[in-house]
Formats: structure tokens, C-alpha cells, sequence
């Protein structure tokens, strides 16, 4: 499922193309952590990464995250399917989700499977870990029924992780820590010269 794409970076129209598995994926306080290979071309051997960006992720990040929830509940057995387990995508998800989340994810096998990782937060405000089995894409005896939706929803979330390795963010700009005068005049003391 790799795809060709500008080298790790912003966009620029001297990048020539590279070849990028992502293998891992962490966000924690709103930063990613990402181990991937890139490949400049086909024939050229993958150096491997492992990369935390400063920058805080895009909104569309955490949200093609989120949209893992209910595979992460369902995998590890924490909640039961109900009618209206499935979210829209454009929709919050349901209320039910709201002490889960998905912090990320290890992909193996050329991308032919995943382990999600999240969090529940329990109610006396610990939280307890949780980690996915290992889920094919390609199993013919799949005990999970939802192996379909949950690789098109992983692949989003790759798009997603691949646009932050090229500089995809949040844009917020840091404010000053003094207001500084918003013009600076300066004084000009004649000295006297010797005589």
C-alpha cells in the first residue's frame, strides 16, 4: 500500500518523489511520533525513520483517529455493538465513545494489518491501556466482522500521517510573552566635543 510521494517535507516543486511505509504511529499531547521507511525509487534500498514533530497535529489527524474508536472498542471487547455504533463520517461519535481513545498504531506486513492502541479513561480518573490483537486485512477466516471498514478507515489515517510527514499542521502562531510598544522612538543626546 505504499504510494509515491514528495520527499518527508513541505512541498516544494524541486522534491523529487520517494517511496513511504509508515510502520508505527503515536500522537500524545497533540504531537506525532511516526516510524517509516522511505525509498527515493523502487530499486533503491528503504532507509528507515523514526520522527516526533514539534508542530501540534491537524485537526483532520486526530479526527481520522477518532474514527477508529469503535474498532478499538470492539477488538478489545470493552463495548458491544448497538444500533448506532457506526458514526457518519462527518458526525462526533456517539456519547458511549466519550471515555475512549485511539493514541495510535503499528501496521506489519507490507500494511496487510494492524494493532490500534488507545486509552480508556476509567472513572475514578485513571486510565487504563489498551492494545489491539493483530487484525489481517487479508485473513479468509477473520473472526472480526468488520476487517473491510476498518482497513478503509485505517487508510485514511495513513493519508492523514503521510500529510503531517510533509508538513501538514496545525497553523498557530505563539504569542509574545511582554506586549512589546508598538513603535520604538530613540533619543539622540548631543555630546559635546573636546575642545
Amino acid at each position: 500500500m505504499s504510494q509515491l510521494l514528495p520527499i518527508v517535507g513541505p512541498d516544494s516543486p524541486e522534491a523529487t518523489t520517494s517511496i513511504i511505509t509508515i510502520q508505527k504511529v503515536k500522537v500524545k499531547d497533540q504531537h506525532l511520533t511516526c516510524e517509516f521507511t522511505e525509498q527515493r525509487t523502487q530499486e533503491a534500498p528503504a532507509r528507515a525513520f523514526a520522527l516526533t514533530c514539534t508542530e501540534q497535529v491537524h485537526p483532520d489527524l486526530t479526527h481520522a483517529l477518532s474514527r477508529l474508536v469503535p474498532h478499538l472498542c470492539l477488538l478489545t471487547e470493552q463495548l458491544t455493538e448497538t444500533p448506532d455504533f457506526w458514526p457518519d463520517e462527518s458526525e462526533e461519535l456517539p456519547a458511549l465513545f466519550g471515555s475512549f481513545t485511539v493514541t495510535g498504531f503499528s501496521v506489519v506486513r507490507n500494511q496487510g494489518g494492524v494493532t490500534l492502541i488507545g486509552q480508556r479513561e476509567l472513572s475514578g480518573g485513571r486510565v487504563l491501556n489498551l492494545t489491539t490483537p493483530y487484525q489481517s486485512f487479508d485473513d479468509e477466516q477473520a473472526s472480526y466482522s468488520y476487517t473491510g471498514l476498518l482497513e478503509t478507515t485505517l487508510t485514511t489515517a495513513l493519508a492523514e500521517v503521510e500529510a503531517a510527514l510533509r508538513g501538514k499542521c496545525t497553523e498557530y502562531r505563539q504569542l509574545d510573552l511582554f506586549e512589546q510598544p508598538a513603535t520604538t522612538s530613540v533619543l539622540l543626546v548631543p555630546t559635546p566635543s573636546p575642545a
